[in-house]
């Protein structure tokens, strides 16, 4: 009898699903899994025109009920966040894209397009936008009190700094409506000198503040990830942040498998983005599944403009495995 019991007991063991590739509603979207594709700059759009060669790139990492947040995208030529970064501010940028998003959809993923600031939010051919807060670019520096030193009504005290980025999110939300949007925020980074004094307060404030609007989600990048690629020991937390925001949480900056699942049954974040190893895993939530190795990742070759090298090239899991 024992036996039979032990054996019973490791069939469910294989049977049950880990916590990161649990089922999530998110909004009007059905999530077949919480693991996302983060956004990553990938500067292979010359001229500032997605390439065919990403249809490759964001079908390799989708999967059915899977969530992608495409490569951030400039909504001006005057807002640029480096070269060779994807524009959609030209009917040219925005048809660029549409192939892309269907290879996505043809595969049944949910696709977001990560915008620098904002801009016109309509007529993307996407299932929602992601506002980009963080990371040191436009509306992290109207945030960030190291580096706003306005003295109108955008500087100076937290409301102040926090004005512009919460009517982006207004104008947004209204264009295309609060279910197809989220921001992504780095209260604690200090990324191109823009760190902040109470990156706490900053925090807690933005996410309450948010409620007001109603967006799908909220995308923060984790407090140890004060520098854009390694881990920093710290006892800062996002929990603040998590029980303040009414919508869907989704937290990003070095995971891995085992923290994700922590992060997930803790309730700590709703969804986890993955960033460098969902580019050196395209699939990654299959790794994940069977605990199967890691590709690793190549930083060599992050930013280069190759449309294949170190962007398309990364090797699957054989068939049978």
């Amino acid at each position: 009898m024992a036996e039979k019991e032990e054996i019973n007991k490791s069939e469910m063991e294989e049977v049950t699903p880990i916590p990161l590739l649990t089922f999530f509603k998110l909004g009007n979207f059905n999530l077949s899994h919480r693991i996302v594709l983060a956004p990553l700059t990938r500067s292979r759009s010359y001229n500032f025109v997605a390439q065919p060669h990403a249809v490759l790139y964001y079908s390799q990492r989708t999967t059915k009920g899977g969530f992608l947040i495409g490569e951030a995208s400039g909504i001006s030529d005057t807002a640029q966040g480096g070269p060779n970064t994807p524009g959609i501010w030209t009917r040219e940028q925005v048809e660029a894209w549409k192939p892309i998003v269907r290879a996505v959809h043809e595969k049944g993923g949910i696709f977001f397009c990560q915008l620098w600031h904002a801009g016109r939010a309509s007529d993307y051919c996407f299932d929602g936008v992601e506002i980009h807060g963080a990371n040191g670019y436009l509306l992290d520096q109207f945030l960030k009190d190291q580096v706003n030193d306005r003295t109108d009504e955008y500087g100076g005290s937290l409301e102040n700094r926090c004005r512009f980025p919460l009517e982006v999110v207004e104008a947004v939300a209204d264009e295309i409506g609060a279910n197809k949007v989220g921001i992504r925020l780095s209260p604690f980074a200090d990324y191109n000198d823009s760190g902040d004094s109470n990156p706490e307060a900053l925090g807690l404030y933005m996410a309450e503040s948010l409620n007001k609007y109603g967006i799908l989600y909220c995308h923060v990048i984790e407090p140890r990830m004060v520098t854009q690629f390694e881990k920093h020991e710290t006892k800062r937390s996002l929990l603040p942040m998590r029980k303040a925001f009414k919508g869907t949480f989704i937290v990003a900056g070095g995971y891995n498998r085992e923290e994700g699942n922590n992060v997930i049954a803790s309730g700590s974040a709703d969804l986890v983005a993955f960033g460098r190893l969902f580019l050196a895993n395209p699939d990654l939530p299959r790794r994940f599944e069977i605990n199967a190795k890691l590709n690793k990742y190549d930083r060599s070759t992050f930013y280069t403009h190759d449309p294949v090298v170190g962007y398309t090239d990364y090797p699957f899991l054989e068939p049978d495995t």
